[in-house]
């Protein structure tokens, strides 16, 4: 009678234990779909304002073909050429804006210094969402290479989890002017 108390402790135990990895696997994988969403929301304004840019006129003819034209590839993408067509978008921008004389060209326009803002504050944002979201992907993986999650299929049919890898490297007199501007 002893051993089947034990018996019944320990699987009530082991039940307990997979049931709260598998909820916390849940929530991982919550928290990546809120990172994903997240970071999407602010690729899509980063690609939005620069696309905004390239077609307002302040910048001259040849920025202003190349940024609308990687801002709309970004936009148009399809998930798979989704990091290609960001890393682009990124590269456009440093390019574009490689000098600050540019950055106070655009300033100068009437509503300049709105879109000076809001690119600043789209290109700050772009790093730390892919960051966050990175993390959420790392900790989910970190739990589903576990033996039990895998043994017990604890993740269920949710797909395995995978970092957003881009160049976010923001145009350097971006992010002075954002200090300059404190």
């Amino acid at each position: 009678m002893t051993t089947f108390i034990w018996i019944a402790a320990a699987l009530v135990v082991i039940g307990v234990y997979l049931s709260w990895t598998a909820g916390r696997l849940d929530r991982l994988h919550s928290r990546i779909d809120a990172a994903k969403a997240a970071l999407d929301a602010q690729l899509l304004r980063r690609a939005s304002v620069a696309q905004e840019l390239g077609t307002s006129g302040v910048l001259d003819p040849a920025a202003s073909i190349v940024l609308y034209q990687a801002a709309h590839a970004a936009r148009q993408a399809e998930e798979e050429q989704r990091e290609v067509a960001e890393s682009e978008l990124s590269q456009a921008l440093r390019a574009v804006f490689a000098e600050s004389a540019q950055v106070e060209a655009v300033q100068e326009a009437p509503g300049g210094e709105e879109s000076v803002r809001e690119l600043t504050e789209a290109v700050r944002r772009v790093p730390m969402a892919r960051r966050f979201h990175n993390d959420s992907v790392r900790a989910a993986r970190a739990v589903r290479e576990h033996r039990v999650v895998r043994w017990f299929r604890l993740a269920g049919h949710a797909p395995f989890p995978l970092a957003f890898e881009m160049d976010d490297e923001p145009p350097p007199v971006l992010t002075e002017h954002t200090h300059a501007g404190h």
